[in-house]
């Protein structure tokens, strides 16, 4: 078996909360070796988000964001601790920091400052809307991005309040891209030989994964409005009800959708021109769906998943995630770990989202806890003599 792809990588962990320690943390699953740098005494203020705890002081949203990390404690605006952080980005091959657009400099920390001490270094920020532009000083949360993005206004369904998408798809969509430009720009460095600057955020990620939305905006010059379960490209495709219980359907192109007829018996609706192409089912999504309401409830919802599903059509129950995470599949995908932890003893959180054959990833660190590795840490940068040794300056 290779070893893992991003051995050999040193990253730091300047951030807090979702987007910038979901990035590092996934880079550590890849191999990498993530130094989690926190504010002395409250750390990443994850650490005490959330209203329950399961032993330990450190909350579960800290716990399934942070495991393959070191943590150390450094406060930056104090020098004894900042020319601390400026050894180790001498060792390092990426720093990831969230902080609001400004601050990094403000505190010599930012991109000039650390490529001038190793200009192989790829620097990634991660902000709410940029570095640039007239929002880029706004506070940003992943609400907020939701909201000025698009996406709020189109979840949901017609009528409803807004919506906000349960998912974190701002916080973690900027991780995700964060992710992708930091590859991106190790890959050009094998060439360049030197590191370059990243610039994400939060509203450019929801933006990104707007995919349908922006499409159906520019296609019909009106704002996509909510339409709850259902698709903006085809139709049926969406939760229906059936006689017990919700399930959701996906005949998604013209051949499913013959196929959904002969499985509902309602062979009429083949000749009605309002159903007749994908693109007139979408305009009467409703009526369509009220057509065959009528029908879905002549059967339970697994009645009627099974006779789809042998058909070919895609069907599927709607799983709340205590039923999600003991499924059958996600078993046989490992998509629940146990993390063992010297607190918390052992605890289960999300296993890797991709499967790499040759190089799995691995769970070589839980979570650390608050500065854990801060002596190991300095002991690694006094053997390469960036720091004095800590051994000689206690005698």
């Amino acid at each position: 078996m290779l070893e893992l792809p991003l051995k050999g990588l040193r990253v730091l962990d300047i951030s807090q909360v979702m987007a910038g320690p979901f990035c590092c943390m996934l880079l550590g699953d890849m191999g990498a070796d993530v130094i989690k740098i926190e504010p002395p005494r409250t750390g990443d203020s994850t650490r005490h988000s959330m209203g329950f705890r399961l032993k330990g002081e450190d909350s579960p949203g800290f716990l399934a964001l942070n495991r393959n990390k070191r943590s150390i404690t450094l406060d930056l605006k104090d020098d004894a601790d900042r020319a601390v952080l400026y050894a180790l980005v001498q060792t390092a091959d990426i720093v990831v920091e969230n902080a609001r657009p400004g601050v990094a400099k403000r505190l010599g920390i930012d991109y000039d400052t650390l490529a001038a001490l190793n200009p192989r270094l790829i620097y990634a920020s991660i902000s709410g809307f940029g570095q640039t532009g007239p929002w880029a000083q706004r506070p940003g949360f992943d609400l907020i991005a939701q909201a000025m993005s698009g996406v709020l206004s189109s979840n949901g369904f017609p009528g409803m309040e807004p919506a906000k998408n349960s998912i974190a798809v701002a916080d973690l969509g900027a991780g995700l891209f964060s992710v992708y430009g930091i590859l991106s720009a190790v890959i050009g460095r094998q060439t360049s030989g030197r590191g370059q600057y990243i610039d994400a955020s939060l509203l450019e990620a929801a933006m990104g994964l707007s995919i349908w939305e922006t499409t159906e905006y520019w296609g019909t010059g009106r704002a996509p409005a909510p339409i709850g379960s259902a698709n903006r490209m085809s139709a049926p495709y969406q939760a229906v009800r059936a006689s017990d219980d919700w399930f959701v359907i996906g005949a998604a192109n013209q051949g499913l959708w013959l196929t959904f007829l002969k499985v509902v018996e309602r062979p009429e609706l083949q000749e009605d021109s309002r159903y007749a192409t994908n693109a007139a089912r979408v305009a009467n999504r409703q009526l369509l769906i009220d057509d065959l309401a009528p029908t879905f409830l002549t059967r339970t919802s697994q009645e009627w998943i099974d006779a789809l599903l042998a058909a070919g059509v895609p069907a599927a129950p709607i799983l709340d995630y205590g039923e999600a995470v003991v499924s059958e599949q996600a078993v046989a995908r490992e998509m629940v770990m146990q993390v063992p932890h010297p607190v918390e003893g052992e605890f289960k959180a999300l296993g890797f989202p991709v499967k790499m054959r040759g190089t799995p990833q691995e769970l070589r660190l839980p979570p650390p806890l608050l500065n854990e590795h801060d002596a190991e840490i300095r002991r690694e940068l006094a053997e390469r003599g960036l720091l004095p040794d800590p051994a000689e300056a206690a005698e």
